[in-house]
């Protein structure tokens, strides 16, 4: 029963996070569910602090890119690098969204996923206010896409990454030789039906006439600021470190220094930062702790084992494809703190991993609570005015998920069956 219980509250938990009854904050059912488990006496304080702690790494990882983008945001970076792409646009809608989708695999790759939807989605956002368009929601889309679609291009382009492969990440050049094609392929077939689902929306004109404001020295602080983490992130991946405190640090210098040279005071910063995403995150963390209790983990292992003996080629697609599925369900952070466990309990070969991968990185591009990223980019809309319901989304979810899914999959079995 005790196991029975912890799924239920589990499954209203989530299924709250992605309804949003009421249109309460995710965070709200995130929290409510891990208070229940602990109030029930499902989980102990000492194994809820521990599920909390889990995820250190993110939360600071979250802090520093969140205080980046909200310093950026604050000095008018975002309108500055808004009007040099609109102006690039010369006019063409079809060559804004060409361009934006293009920073968008550069953002995500040196930055990450989570990144390109607290950093790009405001840029983004203001671009296309700038050049009037008539729906900004196409370009708009290019954030939650690509934060997913791109995530594999370096192993700092999704934290997920690093869970999957825990302290065994290939060496970068390795990473580069086998998830190069794939990541193209991804890209490629992302972008092709993004953009043909949009087509109608990118026939119009846009404005032409952009005036390019004067950015503050504040501003250029920041864009050192954003370069110098993508280069820290870097040389952290390829020592291994995490990632989560050398963000930290970067993120919080470079709101120190933007502010001292600006002359603003801390709240002026603080104040507009989503902080309402570190305890959703953190009761996600709690839920995951919980279901580990119900003997999951074990069951997992079990499975994908005796599955790999049968077949390594049918294990590599269904892997792929249900752990796609899965993180559509239970969001990709949860899923990829199970799915790494289980990979590395399991000493999987090198195919079904990569495959377990690219389910967590690109799966999540089907619903809006498929990844953090995606949810991240929910909230920056909202900031803007803007609303995306949950079927919207699912139903461009459904073909813009799918077939990148099968073709990247695709990729991986046949890269792994000749090589």
């Amino acid at each position: 029963m005790t196991a029975v219980s912890i799924w239920i509250i589990c499954a209203l938990s989530i299924a709250g996070v992605i309804i949003r009854p009421f249109k309460t904050p995710e965070f709200i059912w995130a929290v409510l569910g891990a208070v229940t488990l602990l109030v029930l006496g499902l989980l102990t304080p000492k194994e809820s602090l521990l599920g909390i702690t889990k995820g250190t790494d993110v939360y600071l990882f979250l802090i520093g890119m969140m205080l980046l983008a909200e310093t950026a945001r604050s000095e008018k970076l975002f309108d500055w690098l808004a009007a040099h792409a609109t102006k690039r646009a010369n006019g063409s809608a079809s060559r804004l969204f060409g361009l934006i989708y293009l920073v968008g695999i550069v953002v995500t790759a040196l930055l990450s996923n989570d990144a390109t939807a607290v950093v790009l989605t405001p840029a983004v956002a203001a671009a296309v206010k700038s050049a009037r368009v008539k729906n900004p929601l196409p370009y708009l889309y290019i954030c939650a896409f690509i934060a997913n679609a791109a995530s594999f291009v370096l192993p700092i382009s999704n934290p997920a990454n690093l869970v999957i492969y825990g302290t065994h990440l290939p060496p970068l050049l390795a990473w580069l030789a086998q998830y190069t094609v794939p990541s193209i392929v991804s890209i490629a077939a992302t972008y092709g039906i993004l953009r043909f689902t949009q087509r109608e929306a990118l026939t119009e004109r846009i404005k032409t006439a952009i005036t390019i404001p004067i950015l503050s020295p504040g501003g250029r602080l920041a864009i050192i600021g954003i370069a110098g983490t993508a280069l820290v992130l870097l040389i952290a991946s390829t020592l291994d470190a995490p990632l989560g405190l050398p963000t930290a640090i970067t993120g919080v210098l470079t709101s120190v220094l933007v502010l001292i040279r600006a002359r603003k005071q801390p709240w002026s910063v603080i104040k507009d930062v989503s902080w309402s995403v570190l305890p959703l995150v953190a009761g996600l963390f709690v839920l995951v702790e919980a279901l580990t209790k119900t003997g999951l983990i074990q069951q997992l292992t079990s499975l994908l084992q005796a599955s790999t003996a049968r077949s390594v080629s049918e294990t590599t697609w269904g892997s792929g494809i249900g752990i796609a599925l899965a993180c559509n369900l239970v969001n990709n952070l949860p899923a990829g703190l199970i799915a790494g466990t289980v990979v590395q309990a399991g000493h999987v070969p090198e195919a079904i991993k990569s495959a377990i991968l690219i389910g967590i990185d690109l799966g999540p591009n089907l619903s809006v609570t498929g990844s953090l990223a995606t949810i991240l980019w929910l909230v920056a809309l909202r900031r803007e005015g803007l609303k995306v319901s949950a079927f919207t989304f699912l139903k461009l979810g459904m073909l813009v998920m799918t077939i990148p899914l099968l073709i990247t999959l695709g990729t991986i079995w046949l890269y792994h069956l000749y090589v």
